[in-house]
């Protein structure tokens, strides 16, 4: 069974800064990569950014480049989501979330398959 937990959501003011966890177990993919989306209230999910398991490439969307850094550690088995320079806007349910690649690259607007119960960030101005 697949499993991610997430943690290190929290309250914070705008410019400030947090780390996000998430520890993955249950599952047995040659090909996936691992990271983070987010869905804030009235709007639809978007993809942040995915780290690819095989060869650490990476995605972000446009608003976080620059100031949100993915990274894992594979004996771990957990991967984070530094995120710099906060603003209101990223308020959000940050999940975890594992999207199974077949030779691509990963892709943030793609299809997720697996996902966490999801941990709060909210960004005050």
């Amino acid at each position: 069974e697949v499993q991610l937990v997430e943690s290190g959501g929290d309250l914070v003011q705008g410019g400030g800064s947090l780390r996000l966890s998430c520890a993955a177990s249950g599952f047995f993919f040659d090909d996936y990569a691992i990271g983070w989306f987010r869905r804030a209230p009235g709007k639809e999910r978007e993809g942040v950014s995915l780290i690819s398991s095989n060869d650490d490439s990476t995605c972000y969307t446009d608003s976080v480049k620059g100031r949100f850094t993915i990274s894992s550690d594979n004996a771990k088995n957990t991967v984070y989501l530094q995120m710099n320079n906060l603003k209101p806007e990223d308020t959000a349910v940050y999940y975890c979330a594992v999207q199974v690649l077949w030779g691509t690259d990963p892709d943030c607007r793609g299809d997720y398959d697996y996902w966490g119960q999801g941990t709060q960030v909210t960004v005050s101005s």
